[in-house]
């Protein structure tokens, strides 16, 4: 079964998805998924292929993914990358097309172009004509990924040591955290879901879409999250839930200043997943909004959701991401040894939903496999009712408000500074974002925070630019001259 398969189970009069511009039933969504896949098919697009996605939210980006990973293996990109990030994950993919919307995305087209990668235009007419447009078919060379044929996603998550891993996600992880998603919030077909979250991630495209189209319900799909339309758009549409990022959540409690606003006794629920929920945040919500507020946990690597609090009338517990939704949860030590209730250790998962390991990467399975678990890299401790609190991250990425960030991509972008000697990113508290990014340097020759600051959004997307670069004449180091960056950000806050 492929995901596609989730549009024939629905009622096919039922609404799936609305835009700003499109409301099309199940059974308009599903031809129109199968002209694109056609279209794809005739391009010379086939099973094995990497076809890159570099669309905004709405109805072309869940239309192109859902055809891409029907001809071959879906690879959505953030449309606001870099020419040098999009150069990156296109190379390191191995696509051989990139989808980009019609007349847009210079950098993505640039990146494309450099790379020799094939352009396809999203072409968007009257009404929900949804089309591609390519210059000429590809040639009838082999698909070089032709091993992973049951790929239907390629998704990127980053590590402190080494640049971003690929993270290939099967038809059946995806099928089977959409399934665990509806069965955690008994999602059915009277339910809409307000999807606010980015679609070249897990969280919007499978919490908010895919978990939607198995309950057959529908999904709302604004262009991007505004806090000044937010409400009138779950009134206009009925949104019985939403799933965000605790920033997306702290945005819309300040606007509300203690009233519950209009359209918010619709929601079932609100769920939050992809960073820390302050117990605070969340007793906020519910007094505000009069709906429960579900915290939630997930990674790339299990095709999102691992665990999450439940619906009343059982608890939900402030400062705990709940228990293992249909996914087996345990606390490793160091060894691999499943550690008791109460104490601290590696959160570690199995389960049908979780990939089978990285990539490319038999250095990072190594690390990340053991017994059968897959190590998550965070720390936690599950209480006697099997609920999860993460106390902290053995990984050091950052997490920007639900945006993961590697500090070694972040060095070597400092370092490809003509006056950068050393460089040692790290995370430092940030009252919107819950962490932002700082860095520490020694140069070796004249250079000011400023400048250093536009080098690197020269090269990085602005969520992972420093904010602050501390200039020292050495950056701390252990006995064996490694570098720590908690030790580094504990030297720079002594100051």
């Amino acid at each position: 079964m492929k995901i596609r398969d989730l549009l024939a189970q629905a009622d096919s009069s039922q609404v799936a998805i609305r835009t700003e511009t499109n409301a099309l039933t199940y059974a308009e969504l599903s031809r129109l998924v199968d002209a694109l896949a056609q279209q794809l098919g005739d391009f010379g697009l086939r099973e094995g292929d990497r076809i890159g996605i570099a669309l905004p939210n709405g109805l072309e980006v869940i239309s192109a993914f859902l055809a891409a990973s029907t001809v071959g293996t879906a690879a959505p990109l953030n449309p606001a990358y870099t020419v040098d990030e999009f150069k990156f994950y296109l190379e390191d993919t191995r696509a051989r097309a990139l989808i980009v919307p019609t007349g847009g995305a210079k950098e993505a087209r640039t990146a494309a172009q450099e790379t020799n990668v094939a352009i396809i235009e999203c072409v968007t007419g009257d009404a929900s004509e949804v089309r591609f447009s390519m210059n000429e078919p590809l040639g009838e060379t082999a698909a070089e990924n032709s091993a992973g044929q049951d790929i239907a996603l390629i998704l990127h998550t980053s590590g402190t040591t080494s640049r971003p891993k690929r993270v290939p996600l099967a038809h059946a992880n995806l099928l089977t955290s959409a399934r665990n998603v509806a069965n955690t919030y008994q999602l059915t077909a009277h339910d809409v879901s307000l999807c606010v979250m980015p679609l070249f991630h897990v969280h919007g495209l499978v919490a908010s879409t895919l978990a939607t189209f198995r309950s057959g319900g529908t999904v709302v799909v604004p262009s991007k999250f505004n806090p000044l339309s937010f409400w009138a758009t779950v009134r206009e549409h009925g949104a019985t839930w939403y799933s965000a990022v605790p920033t997306i959540h702290q945005v819309l409690l300040s606007r509300a200043k203690g009233t519950r606003p209009a359209g918010a006794e619709q929601l079932r629920f609100i769920r939050s997943c992809s960073a820390s929920l302050a117990p605070q945040l969340m007793a906020d919500m519910e007094a505000t909004f009069g709906a429960p507020v579900l915290e939630a946990y997930g990674m790339t690597e299990a095709a999102h959701q691992m665990a999450s609090n439940p619906l009343p009338p059982h608890a939900h517990k402030a400062g705990s991401v709940g228990r293992g939704t249909a996914v087996e949860i345990a606390i490793l030590d160091e060894a691999g040894n499943i550690l008791p209730p109460g104490a601290t250790g590696e959160v570690s998962i199995k389960g049908p939903n979780v990939f089978d390991g990285y990539e490319g990467n038999a250095e990072a399975n190594a690390e990340s496999f053991a017994n059968g678990w897959f190590r998550t890299g965070d720390q936690g401790t599950l209480d006697d009712e099997g609920y999860l609190t993460l106390v902290g991250r053995i990984k050091e990425l950052i997490n920007r408000g639900g945006e993961k960030i590697s500090p070694r991509e972040v060095d070597e972008t400092l370092l490809q500074h003509p006056a950068v000697a050393e460089a040692c990113c790290f995370g430092i508290p940030d009252r919107v974002y819950g962490e932002g990014v700082a860095a520490a340097v020694v140069l070796k020759e004249t250079a000011t925070e400023k400048d250093l600051i536009a080098h690197c959004r020269a090269s990085l997307s602005d969520f992972k630019c420093p904010t602050t670069i501390y200039i020292m004449e050495a950056i701390p180091r252990t006995a064996t001259g490694k570098i720590q960056r908690r030790n580094v950000a504990a030297a720079i806050a002594g100051k």
